[in-house]
């Protein structure tokens, strides 16, 4: 476990996995449950499982909490409100593959929010690396043809998935600074604030006349979104960030399109085509680049 633990890409790569299923299920389910409401629901229960893992850190932990609250404040608020909630109400007009593929930006949101916020200058070999995996990406959207790729259509919800990619990035930067407590001390206050301001929001979502739908795929995606992605990935993806640095964890994300092409093979039935393959390799390419 210890060896697990200190292992930057292997934690980076499972959140990425746990990710990719939460972005299909998402979609599976994003005509049972209002977005406000997912987002509530995904991270009360992750709450409700972090707080008593927690409960024993957040005591030692509380004087350095309280000393760096903006900081605490504003990683709840981009990478539990506002990414999440973005996101699902994307979902609601744009594919899931769409949704994996606008992810694939993250490294270079990240890339651009650490000069803006501490004027770090990616390296060349940090560029080369986020061009590669791009490509992969582009392979897999495209099928392999330019074509196929120029006639992907941009919507809407497309507009909003890239909003919540641009909050991860913030977040994703903003851990290069975030207090140094106990990990799940700093998972259970987010978290808590992150439902604090839900509550509000999917409120008003529910009296707007939005209605939540228990169909097995709707709690079946709950449930998932509480354990996997909010969760673990994010107890993961903050320790990855603390281990390799949020430049090279962002590149990561370029894993999620991989991922959801082995998912959908594994559980959907889908073919596996050679483009898949390619690329799947040039984002392997591009991971080791950026080692």
């Amino acid at each position: 476990m210890a060896r697990f633990w200190s292992n930057g890409p292997v934690l980076l790569a499972f959140s990425m996995l746990f990710w990719a299923g939460s972005i299909v299920s998402g979609r599976a389910a994003a005509a049972l449950v209002p977005p406000s409401l997912f987002t509530l629901l995904r991270w009360g229960g992750a709450l409700v499982i972090v707080l008593p893992l927690a409960w024993r850190h957040l005591a030692a932990d509380r004087a350095a909490l309280l000393r760096r609250w903006p900081v605490v404040v504003a990683l709840a608020v981009l990478g539990v409100d506002a990414f999440n909630n973005l996101m699902y109400r994307g979902l609601h007009s744009t594919t899931a593959i769409n949704a994996l593929l606008l992810q694939s930006a993250t490294p270079l949101f990240v890339i651009i929010a650490l000069f803006v916020m501490f004027r770090e200058r990616p390296t060349g070999r940090q560029m080369l690396a986020v061009f590669v995996s791009l490509t992969g990406v582009a392979v897999i959207a495209g099928q392999g043809s330019i074509a196929v790729l120029r006639s992907l259509a941009i919507n809407p919800g497309d507009v909003i998935v890239t909003a919540a990619v641009i909050c991860y990035a913030l977040y994703s930067a903003l851990l290069r600074i975030k207090p140094v407590v106990h990990p799940l001390s700093l998972l259970a206050v987010t978290f808590a604030i992150g439902v604090a301001f839900l509550i509000p929001l999917a409120w008003q979502e529910m009296a707007g006349g939005a209605q939540l739908i228990l169909t097995p795929v709707s709690v079946f995606a709950i449930v998932y979104s509480c354990v996997f992605p909010a969760f673990l990935a994010y107890f993961f993806y903050n320790r990855g960030v603390e281990l390799v640095g949020p430049a090279r964890a962002g590149q990561y994300v370029h894993l999620m399109p991989a991922f959801g092409v082995l998912l959908a093979v594994l559980f959907l039935g889908e073919a596996l085509h050679p483009y898949h393959l390619a690329g799947i390799g040039l984002i392997g390419v591009g991971l080791w680049l950026a080692r």
